[in-house]
């Protein structure tokens, strides 16, 4: 490495090193008593409950669309096969693994929508069998 590769690596070094280190200021007022009232607000703030409610059903359509893209990328290894014992027993087993997934996650959503109806008689809501929305800011009209 030349000395003139060094010298702007030494540049670039201590130029990022200064950007990052020297703090930024803010010439921002201050009021440290503001008082915030939901009722006055032009949004509302979503709850935990809603918030992992959100996450819970999320997840199971991202598990269930997973499993199925697994199940159509079996399928199409089993087609583009071309006969080969090797590739059809791959493909095989991707559809078996796609298979068992399907069922594990429609199983867990059965097991929570008893929890949810049985076990905890409606005081808990996972998203399953109560009526649920997406977490929003906006205030419902």
């Amino acid at each position: 490495m030349g000395i003139r590769q060094r010298l702007n690596s030494l540049y670039i070094y201590f130029l990022s090193l200064f950007t990052f280190l020297n703090p930024l200021r803010v010439f921002a007022a201050t009021n440290a008593d503001l008082q915030v009232d939901e009722n006055t607000l032009e949004f509302q703030i979503p709850t935990l409950g809603e918030v992992l409610t959100f996450i819970i059903r999320f997840f199971f359509v991202m598990a269930g669309l997973a499993a199925l893209l697994y199940l159509l990328l079996g399928a199409f290894t089993w087609i583009t096969s071309g006969g080969n014992k090797e590739n059809v027993e791959k493909a095989r087993d991707k559809i078996q693994a796609a298979i068992v997934g399907i069922i594990l996650v429609v199983i867990v959503v059965a097991i929570l929508a008893t929890l949810e109806t049985v076990v905890f008689s409606g005081s808990l809501c996972f998203g399953l069998t109560c009526p649920v929305s997406i977490p929003t800011l906006l205030k419902p009209f």
